[in-house]
């Protein structure tokens, strides 16, 4: 037991010492209780790693094949380095998901969010993943100054989000500039009102616009309002040190080149249509899509092809016109030669259902024999390229690619190379000579695009049809609920 003195004084003063005494131990009892334990042995102990995400084009969606996205694959991959499960938790924006991880609901914020000064108070960030710039949008044909001190309506960005950040920069720069936030709205949703003319001008990340562009071509970017701007995923600073370094090590164990290959994956076919091919392929889609789709589905289904995947090179061929034919000799909704009717025993070239079961029988051959080093999506991406070029050729860009260094599994590595096949240079120490490469690039590019689209377009047709608008030509083209791309041009450091 405590010994207590016999003097009432020093009584007093032991029993007040014994209360502060008590005091200090409840004080650190709360203390400990209320403290968590560091992210990294949370993930051990649970073998599960929590990850907040924000469902949008750029960084996590719902695909064809699942969940997929720039910011999805990655942390997917960081799952697996340490050896636990994935969980998702799915957040309104980025702030929310900082809070998730701030509050200990998550231990990792996977998003596309910006590096600044009050964010890092309370959150640790990776190194930039990609790069992001503010830009000033409005609807084309409005008559918009691209001056902010010129603008005659109101810039309105979405409440809670960066592009608040981004116009309140802008406005010191320009005091009489008139601003306003929407609350319960995304930048998504305000772009594409804009496009159909209900918003005069907005605020948004490139690469938001650049996906938005592709379904919303009457929007313009009146000009960049800003340096491009880092994005990173970010832990606690409390309890995220361990884990902040763990993730630190994982980014460059896979390197920059396995980064710059997702960001090839999700942002390297944008920016191939103009206002005119988006607006055609809306219209034919609904008018001339339909006479063929039974023919593509059957096809895709027996070929184990994405029927969406071979309409696109349906329409890259022929704009889905089956009486279509080239100055050079091809023909038919495929455009397939007379050789490759002969091989495929083609009958009719302009027969739809004969010209499209060969064209799907064709590819799947392609596919087949392309190397099994070869994965998914790169295959898909080397069976176009094959389908256009030659298959021949495009073995020979591999070797190339290899020849100079860099990987010939990887789409990103050959599409660079494919060009050289028009310099005398290198395709005269080729096996099969000269080849129109750089056509070959465009073309995957493009057919890339329209699958884009009409994976958006079918899903869709799942959901309640949008109100009929004014003008056919303003049709929507709402993107894939889920992908934001990113300043493209920018390193990755």
């Amino acid at each position: 037991m405590f010994p207590v003195p016999a003097d009432p004084l020093k009584r007093a003063n032991a029993l007040l010492a014994l209360r502060i005494a008590g005091w200090i131990l409840v004080a650190l009892g709360l203390v400990t209780l209320s403290t968590r334990a560091p992210a990294l042995a949370q993930i051990r102990g649970a073998g599960v790693l929590r990850v907040a995400m924000v469902n949008d084009p750029t960084s996590y969606y719902l695909g064809p094949a699942g969940y997929t996205g720039f910011d999805y694959d990655l942390v997917r991959d960081f799952a697996e380095h340490l050896g636990v499960r994935l969980e998702i938790v799915e957040a309104a924006s980025a702030d929310a998901a900082h809070k998730m991880v701030i509050q200990g609901n998550a231990q990792l914020a996977a998003t596309a969010s910006a590096v600044t000064a009050s964010r890092s108070m309370e959150l640790r960030f990776s190194r930039p993943l990609r790069y992001r710039t503010p830009q000033l949008v409005a609807r084309s044909g409005n008559g918009h100054s691209s001056d902010p001190a010129e603008l005659d309506a109101p810039i309105v960005v979405a409440e809670g989000n960066a592009t608040v950040d981004w116009v309140r920069e802008l406005a010191r720069d320009y005091p009489d500039l008139r601003w306003e936030t929407r609350a319960n709205v995304d930048t998504e949703a305000l772009l594409q009102r804009v496009a159909n003319d209900d918003l005069q001008l907005t605020v948004a990340g490139s690469d938001l616009v650049a996906i938005t562009e592709r379904y919303y071509p009457r929007l313009r970017v009146l000009r960049d309002i800003g340096e491009p701007r880092p994005l990173a995923w970010a832990v606690a600073r409390e309890d995220g040190r361990e884990l902040s370094r763990r993730l630190a090590h994982f980014l460059r164990l896979i390197g920059r080149e396995e980064i710059i290959r997702l960001r090839d994956r999700y942002f390297g076919h944008i920016n191939r249509l103009n206002y005119v091919d988006a607006v055609a392929l809306a219209t034919h889609y609904e008018t001339r899509l339909p006479q063929y789709r039974e023919k593509f589905e059957e096809a895709g289904a027996e070929q184990d092809i994405d029927w969406r995947l071979l309409a696109a090179v349906g329409y890259q061929e022929s704009h889905w016109n089956n009486r279509a034919v080239s100055p050079t000799g091809v023909r038919g909704l495929m455009q397939i030669t007379q050789q490759t009717a002969r091989f495929l025993d083609i009958d009719d070239r302009l027969d739809p259902a004969e010209s499209i079961d060969g064209a799907a029988r064709y590819l799947k051959s392609l596919s087949s024999r392309l190397p099994e080093s070869i994965e998914e999506p790169d295959r898909s991406w080397f069976m176009l390229a094959a389908y256009n070029l030659g298959l021949g050729h495009v073995l020979d860009a591999r070797r190339l690619t290899e020849q100079m260094g860099d990987t010939p599994d990887r789409w990103l590595d050959v599409r660079q190379h494919l060009p050289l096949l028009t310099q005398p240079r290198h395709y005269k120490k080729l096996r099969y000579g000269y080849a129109r490469g750089p056509e070959a690039v465009q073309y995957v590019g493009n057919v890339r695009t329209y699958y884009d689209m009409l994976v958006w377009l079918t899903d869709r047709e799942k959901g309640a049809k949008p109100p009929p608008k004014k003008d056919r030509e303003e049709r929507e083209l709402r993107p894939p609920a889920s992908r934001d791309p990113l300043s493209i041009e920018q390193p990755i450091l």
